[in-house]
C-alpha cells in the first residue's frame, strides 16, 4: 500500500514537470528560452508554431503519466525523450540552457527517477 502511494505521488511530480514546462513555458511561452532553443535548433521561421506543439505534446506525456496506461512504455518513452533532448541541447544550444552544460545533470537525475519509479521502486506494477 505505501508503495503505491509513493509511486502515485511520484508520478504526479513526474507530470507536474510534463506540464510546467509544455504549458508554462512552451505553450504560453512564459519562459521565452525555450522558443530561443527551438529556433537554433529546427530554424527561426516556425519557431514559434513548433515551440507551442512540442509544449501540447508534452502536456499529452503528463496526462499519459497521469492515466498509468502502458507505465512501462511510458516510462521507456520519456527517458528517450529527455536523453535526446538533452543530448541536442547539450551539442548545439549550451549557452541558452539554465545551467549551461551542466543541465545534463538535471536530466539524468530525472531519468533516474523516471527510472526508479517504474522499474526500480514499484515493479509490482502490472500494466505493461
Amino acid at each position: 500500500m505505501k508503495e503505491r502511494l509513493i509511486h502515485k505521488y511520484v508520478n504526479m511530480a513526474i507530470a507536474a514537470v510534463w506540464i510546467i514546462n509544455g504549458l508554462y513555458c512552451k505553450v504560453y511561452n512564459g519562459v521565452p528560452r525555450h522558443q530561443q532553443i527551438v529556433a537554433r535548433i529546427l530554424g527561426a521561421d516556425y519557431a514559434g508554431i513548433l515551440t507551442r506543439t512540442i509544449g501540447w505534446l508534452e502536456v499529452l506525456m503528463a496526462v499519459w503519466v497521469l492515466s498509468n496506461i502502458k507505465s512501462r512504455w511510458c516510462a521507456v518513452s520519456q527517458i528517450f525523450l529527455v536523453f535526446a533532448m538533452n543530448v541536442i541541447e547539450f551539442l548545439v544550444v549550451p549557452d541558452l540552457l539554465l545551467f549551461g552544460r551542466m543541465n545534463i545533470v538535471v536530466a539524468t537525475f530525472f531519468i533516474f527517477i523516471i527510472y526508479w519509479n517504474q522499474f526500480g521502486f514499484y515493479r509490482t506494477n502490472t500494466n505493461c
